[in-house]
């Protein structure tokens, strides 16, 4: 995006803010994240914080708790499309104002072979994505049929809402 950024961790409990609808269970998130930051940055900055959770079926799909849960994700997919929520708060923190959005963005997938989910999940990459799966990895990418949305929303941070929401409370 063309900016330099920190990170750093918010290390709230997650589990502890819950909200059965996902666009509002991302932005409790990514506002629970940005206020226990806050009181840790001392200087003018531009603070972006953000949450995701996939969607399918109906559900919400957060990252997999377990091979099992991952091996259900992933399998799901082949007849249900898988939403990405994502929810990006900025705050200013020289002049106060914050600004908060909602991405959506629907990912179909081709039938994913038992064998590519069982090598995916054993690298370890399905327990640390929301939904279970990344569209970039090159075990799942030829397996991605079409994107409706941001890519770059599905990946965890969407570029077009995020430079929106910069202008916004700068």
């Amino acid at each position: 995006m063309g900016y330099e950024f920190d990170v750093m961790p918010s290390d709230i409990d997650e589990k502890a803010i819950r909200h059965e609808d996902p666009e509002k269970l991302t932005l409790l998130l990514a506002r629970a994240k940005a206020d226990a930051l806050l009181a840790g940055i001392t200087e003018p900055a531009i603070l972006i914080t953000s949450d995701q959770v996939g969607f399918c079926d109906g559900t919400i799909l957060e990252k997999p708790e377990n091979e099992d849960e991952a091996r259900e994700f992933l399998t799901k997919y082949t007849k249900h499309s898988a939403k990405t929520i994502t929810a990006v708060v900025v705050t200013n923190t020289e002049n106060g104002k914050r600004a908060e959005g909602v991405d959506v963005a629907e990912v179909f997938f081709l039938p994913i072979p038992e064998n590519v989910i069982e090598q995916y999940i054993k690298e370890g990459n399905a327990l640390s994505q929301s939904g279970g799966f990344s569209t970039d990895h090159s075990m799942l990418v030829e397996y991605v049929a079409r994107i409706e949305g941001e890519p770059e929303s599905v990946i965890g941070l969407p570029v077009a809402l995020t430079r929106k929401l910069i202008d916004s409370v700068s």
